[in-house]
């Protein structure tokens, strides 16, 4: 079996460590993985893509040229809306790699026009890392549910014109995958039911695949002797938080943790160590009751671990979460989480046995949020008592052990890929 994996990008982002990951679990299991990319950064065997100095400009420029569109609407929200129009190579570089199957992840930034997606000649499974593939071109929709009939006046755009941005590349998504038998994987619940309740993908067979991780790369490790390598003071309380673009994204959610740690009592933030990782030179952090300690991006593996050993919790005070990598790699590292009740975290944490699920922020303005009570609760839950602490980081390397181990996610997507090539060929 030869599966053909394809990501914008081999490093930075969930979705790039999320199939590269996989990719290097299915290698491990035997399978001719490769993992086709538009912007090649490692060497990791089997990762296709392009080199040299035109290739860097080309994979700097696609993603700026893809969103002119999006950006003639001055009010939009944010950066991340994918009209997915650029002409591609994405056809011809499947042909020359002659795959058995396509899995797609996260195509954006200029990577594949979506029309290309219907002309692959190949057996399709689509993972999906966000919102995009059943939106009219928003990653994060938020609280908007007009994907379920036709997008149109776009909240993430600033339109209130039904017939705008999002409508018309709604409407190209329909006709250009009308007879594409898509079969989707979402790693959380949540995702699925999303999926499922979408007029392009209601209809499209869907299952739940969670991420995988290497047990072997995040385990649990010296508290004490990470602490020292990082220069941390045995007798402090670590708060660490993190995640690829957390200093400019505001759906990760820091202004909410700066609030959640000032509620508290004042000698207990006097106790507290908080650490900040994933944010890019430039970034200028929230100022809080509680100084925060910019270790920047931080994308080798044994630092991360290293990482999340040294600190007693790890917060994801996310606004809208899939199956956050962050959290996922703090549990198997022994490390209790704290995040929002929202999304796919209910599918990593289990409230009150391997870390605290938080009533969901209600935020009007960003720099100004309100009702973070119940995170700070539960930050102060696990550090309060170090016992239940210890047995909560137990249990949370026991949970990402039984369900989240790379071999046996790998397994399944494997089993998943030869159903879909078997309904191919008998239907084909």
């Amino acid at each position: 079996m030869r599966p053909l994996l394809v990501n914008t990008y081999d490093r930075g982002g969930g979705a790039a460590i999320a199939a590269l990951r996989l990719h290097r679990g299915l290698r491990g299991i035997g399978i001719e993985s490769r993992l086709l990319v538009q912007s090649r950064h490692g060497a990791e065997p089997g990762v296709v893509g392009p080199l040299g100095p035109l290739a860097g400009v080309r994979a700097w420029a696609r993603p700026r040229l893809d969103s002119l569109p999006a950006r003639a609407y001055a009010h939009r929200r944010g950066d991340l809306f994918t009209p997915a129009w650029l002409p591609d190579r994405l056809k011809r570089d499947v042909e020359a790699l002659a795959p058995d199957l396509v899995h797609l992840h996260w195509i954006a930034h200029g990577f594949a026009r979506l029309e290309s997606l219907a002309r692959l000649g190949r057996p399709v499974v689509w993972s999906l890392h966000d919102s995009w593939a059943f939106t009219g071109g928003c990653h994060l929709p938020f609280d908007c549910t007009r994907y379920r009939e036709a997008c149109g006046a776009c909240p993430a755009l600033g339109s209130r014109v039904e017939r705008d941005l999002s409508r018309r590349v709604f409407d190209r998504k329909r006709a250009a995958w009308r007879d594409v038998a898509f079969t989707v994987i979402t790693p959380s619940r949540w995702l699925a039911a999303c999926a499922r309740s979408s007029t392009l993908f209601g209809k499209a067979r869907c299952e739940v695949i969670p991420n995988g991780i290497d047990l072997e790369r995040f385990r649990p490790g010296d508290r004490a002797a990470a602490r020292h390598r990082l220069g941390l003071a045995p007798d402090r309380r670590v708060v660490l938080c993190g995640g690829a673009g957390i200093g400019r994204d505001p759906n990760k959610g820091l202004a909410l943790l700066v609030a959640a740690l000032a509620s508290l009592p004042e000698e207990r933030r006097a106790a507290l160590e908080v650490l900040v990782f994933g944010t890019q030179p430039g970034d200028r952090l929230p100022v809080g009751a509680v100084p925060l300690r910019d270790l920047g991006y931080v994308s080798d593996e044994a630092r991360l671990a290293q990482l999340y050993s040294a600190a007693d919790v790890f917060v994801a005070p996310s606004l809208h979460e899939n199956l956050p990598n962050t959290v996922m790699e703090a549990m198997a590292c022994g490390t209790p989480c704290v995040a929002f009740d929202l999304g796919g975290l209910p599918d990593l944490i289990g409230h009150e046995r391997d870390g605290w699920l938080a009533r969901p922020a209600q935020v009007r303005d960003l720099a100004h949020p309100t009702q973070v009570s119940d995170l700070a609760r539960g930050i102060a839950w696990v550090l309060a008592d170090e016992a239940r602490r210890r047995a909560l980081a137990e249990r949370a390397r026991a949970r990402i052990e039984a369900e989240f181990e790379i071999g046996a996610i790998a397994r399944r997507h494997a089993a998943l890929y030869r159903e879909v090539m078997d309904r191919s060929r008998a239907t084909g």
